[in-house]
């Protein structure tokens, strides 16, 4: 059922022709032809579809053995390419229109036809694995679009495309290493692959297509290379011809300027402007203007909805140039043509940002004397590029990226070309820039001048901590113990209850809006009414929602190789949990429907089966454009749960309990996103017990990172605060063991925690840099410190940190009151009594202290010096906590 489509992969609408049509093409047609003319007109997107899988395997066949070709064939392919990759990009335009026609039909029909496309793609022998990462653009189209509309066919639909797109990142995993053989020329290895060999599909495609037809049928015959022409040096552009045009050759050494045509997109766009945020790099976009708008015969200016993305570039302070009307071929086209492709999108510019810069990039790279005569007159430059990723042909990230890194090292400085309309653009760039930041790499800008280098903070004291920017805070949590028919827990009931407490307690959660459900109460239906009924209704976009499972996990080994994980109900049948437990691809579709922000489950129960798809000042500006939906789990198949933990915690709810009382802070800025939960628990549980936690993002995420606000501890020691057990204390030693030793070329440069993905397979996650914190910043921390030494009776410890804290901060009166108390605590009752009065002089509203106070003078051997202190904490809190203890005190003088 899930699985059913696990083959199928990512294929999208469309695919239903594919197969079909390549197999009634010609082995030596560059264009391979024959299909069922009356189908295609029936469903044009199965046309559609066929010229997708076309510019696909062309473009593969342009580009493979690329190391091997000459100079003039290297730049043949590349060009024919880039004409490919723009008449699809042309044919994705339409095709996205075709689908919203379809989807905005309201006879049933409209999901017949994609119903018929998806099992044609999905079963089709003919198709290799490969043919189907054509497909991705638009099944991320069609999830969208499908996503939009709440009828129960559209949300069958919806999830089917889902498995489709989980079983296309399986192929692009398994062929990643493959793929780089022949996008970036690595030497070869012996890899095993469930799938046809990467070699083998190219195999085939030079079966159907030849490298020197698609050239022919573009309009280029490649000259004899004789020993005359192969030693004839190339003739060198004039010398105002350089000075016309910018190619980047002349910056500084490791100077880089990063550039993006072919936009704006409505998604990727501002992703890719979110990653340049986290590292605070500007970039220059190259607009084409038909996807900012219009011009009416009259000449009035018709915005597009992208030009939202485009002011928002702006704000982010990126710079918008121009990249024609139409991406047409310049060097092609009569000069009325060219003064038209030029001039509209500098019109359509300037109505979005009258300062526009006054950069121009030629489509395709090919300008004409017509067009640099054109941007002389409308005072533009023509701005090229030395470094192309080849992001629009290169199906993987990790071979994108590879390349850049590749071509930096070659050239040494450069302008880079990418395009802002790939996902897997968005997936390479923090490949790219984590690499270049961390070899000292610096980046500039145009200032319509000159290029001028870009300013990147470093070192500046951070930005006070502010609100993660969220709506409501919602949270379901999920506790069963009492199964009747699987081995009864002893703890996940509590478990939840006191993570549902924590995030009132600690993280403002309204305790109207979190839905606890408890044993009997944790039904297959309730559950799925606590989403559907008590929470998606009343979500609004800014909203975050947080869920926590404890209970049984199972997996079931499905007939294709997959494994499917399922959350376990009280009311499941474990002959039957196929059926009546709740799989992971129920959640995943929760997940996505959901209309909040972030979303984030931790789940305290062990199964495998999930297929799935942070720094800087400006981190929760950007995160909180981008949507989050991730899950943490305790451990995989075949392992349990341990569940004598302290305090009646399972090892799992005890450690995030832990990280949530501030421990996976692990920058220091005041904020514990979900990826440091998972950096700190994943290796602590494993390394305490035989759980192995994973970690990642649910398809459908856009790479936010849910967000939780340290608030600082306010807490002032006294005898009624509590401490934990012996076990506790004991497990708490083992975890802080584990963690990695704190020295300040760590805090620089943080080692990346290796942790398993919801796929089974190890992830690496870099940590975000320690964030450098101010001297009032510092002693909150050693506070913060000092009380959770205090708990563990850690007590010269803790007497460090609060000493710490008042050294940073000598009129923390918090920080000197707890300092008291360790002393109390060690029966220094003279020193402790001194702090407490000093705690006092820095505060005189601090009712505990006067209480301490009290308690210390008496034990101190002050009678007096007590019964002064005990009545001033009852004239200033006579219903306080301690009220009765004092009253008793004074009653006993």
């Amino acid at each position: 059922m899930t699985m059913r489509r696990g083959i199928a992969v990512s294929v999208l609408i469309f695919a239903l022709a594919l197969a079909y049509w390549f197999f009634q093409r010609g082995e030596e047609s560059a264009s391979p032809t024959g299909t069922d003319a009356a189908l295609a007109v029936k469903q044009p997107l199965l046309e559609a579809a066929r010229g997708m899988l076309a510019t696909h395997r062309q473009i593969i066949v342009l580009l493979a053995e690329e190391k091997s070709l000459s100079a003039p064939e290297r730049a043949a392919a590349q060009r024919v390419g880039h004409a490919l990759f723009h008449d699809n990009l042309a044919r994705l335009n339409q095709v996205e229109k075709d689908l919203t026609e379809l989807l905005a039909r309201r006879d049933a029909a409209r999901f017949g036809e994609l119903e018929a496309v998806l099992a044609f793609i999905e079963s089709e022998p003919g198709l290799y694995d490969a043919d189907r990462l054509a497909f991705r653009e638009f099944l991320n189209d069609l999830q969208r679009e499908i996503g939009r509309d709440g009828s129960l066919p559209a949300v069958k639909l919806h999830k089917r495309v889902g498995e489709d797109l989980d079983a296309l990142a399986e192929i692009e995993r398994l062929y990643d290493r493959e793929i780089r053989e022949i996008f970036s020329r690595f030497d070869t290895r012996a890899i095993v692959l469930k799938r046809e060999k990467w070699s083998d599909y190219v195999a085939h495609l030079k079966t159907l297509y030849r490298r020197e037809q698609i050239l022919r049928d573009h309009g280029i015959v490649l000259p004899v290379v004789t020993s005359a022409t192969a030693s004839a040096a190339p003739v060198a552009p004039s010398k105002d011809a350089k000075d016309d045009i910018l190619f980047g050759r002349d910056l500084p050494p490791k100077t880089l300027v990063l550039t993006f045509d072919d936009g704006p997109h409505q998604s990727h766009t501002g992703e890719i402007a979110a990653i340049l945020g986290q590292y605070g790099l500007p970039a220059i976009f190259f607009e084409v203007g038909r996807n900012l708008g219009n011009l009416d015969p009259e000449g009035h200016i018709k915005p597009s909805p992208r030009v939202a993305a485009a002011r928002a570039l702006l704000a982010d302070g990126h710079l918008l140039a121009n990249h024609s009307l139409t991406h047409a071929k310049l060097s092609a086209q009569d000069g009325d043509t060219v003064r038209k492709e030029i001039l509209t999108t500098d019109s359509l510019l300037k109505a979005v940002d009258a300062k526009r810069s006054n950069l121009f990039r030629f489509p395709y790279g090919a300008g004409s004397l017509e067009g640099l005569n054109t941007l002389t007159k409308a005072s533009l430059r023509s701005m090229m590029w030395n470094i192309d990723s080849l992001d629009w042909a290169d199906p993987i990230p990790n071979s994108i990226a590879d390349r850049v890194l590749r071509e930096v090292d070659a050239q040494g400085r450069g302008i880079v070309l990418f395009h802002d309309i790939h996902e897997r653009t968005v997936k390479a760039l923090p490949l790219v820039l984590g690499r270049l930041m961390a070899e000292g790499y610096q980046f500039a800008t145009w200032d319509g001048s000159g290029f001028k280098l870009a300013k990147i903070a470093t070192n500046q004291a951070p930005p006070p901590v502010v609100n993660p920017g969220y709506g409501q805070s919602w949270a379901i949590t999920i506790g069963i113990d009492e199964y009747s028919r699987w081995p009864r827990l002893q703890h996940a009931a509590k478990g939840a209850e006191t993570i549902g407490q924590t995030l009132v307690d600690k993280f403002g959660f309204s305790p109207e809006r979190v839905i606890s459900l408890k044993n009997g109460e944790a039904t297959r239906n309730g559950i799925l009414a606590a989403f559907h009924e008590r929470l998606q209704h009343n979500l609004k976009p800014d909203d975050r929602v947080f869920v926590f499972f404890a209970g049984h996990g199972a997996t079931r080994h499905l007939s294709s190789g997959r494994d499917l994980g399922y959350i376990v109900p009280v009311d499941s049948d474990p002959e039957k949990f196929a059926s009546d437990a709740i799989p992971m691809t129920e959640i995943q579709n929760i997940a996505e429907s959901l209309p909040a922000r972030h979303v984030l489950f931790v789940m305290d129960a062990c199964y495998s089966g999930l297929g799935l798809t942070r720094g800087a000042s400006g981190f929760l500006h950007e995160n909180a454009r981008r949507q989050g939906r991730q899950m943490l789990t305790a451990g995989g198949a075949d392992q349990l749960v341990a569940d004598g933990g302290p305090n009646g915690h399972s090892i799992f709810t005890w450690t995030l309990l832990q990280a949530l009382a501030g421990r996976a802070d692990l920058n220091g800025d005041s904020l514990i996103t979900a990826t440091e939960l998972a950096a700190y628990i994943a290796p602590s549980v494993a390394g305490v017990s035989r759980q192995t936690p994973a970690f990642g993002s649910l398809p459908g995420s856009e790479g936010g990172d849910f967000v939780f606000e340290v608030r600082p501890e306010n807490e002032f020691l006294s005898a009624q605060s509590s401490q934990l057990s012996s076990e506790a204390i004991a497990l708490n030693s083992r975890l802080d063991t584990l963690q990695p030793q704190s020295t300040a070329a760590a805090a620089a440069k943080p080692a990346p925690v290796v942790i398993t993905d919801l796929q089974g397979e190890a992830q690496k996650i870099q940590l975000p840099k320690a964030v450098p914190p101010s001297q009032r910043q510092l002693a909150q921390r050693a506070n913060d410190r000092g009380l959770q030494l205090y708990k563990e009776k850690r007590y010269a410890e803790a007497e460090a940190a609060f000493t710490e804290a008042l050294r940073q901060r000598p009129d923390f009166a918090l920080a000197a009151n707890n300092l008291g108390f360790i002393y109390f605590r060690q029966q220094k009752y003279p020193e402790a009594a001194r702090w407490f009065e000093n705690a006092l002089s820095m505060d005189r509203s601090r009712a505990i202290a006067y209480l301490n106070l009290g308690d210390a003078w008496l034990k101190a051997g002050e009678p007096a010096k007590a019964k002064t202190a005990f009545q001033t904490y009852l004239e200033i809190a006579a219903n306080g906590a301690g009220a009765g203890h004092a009253r008793q005190m004074l009653g006993e003088m």
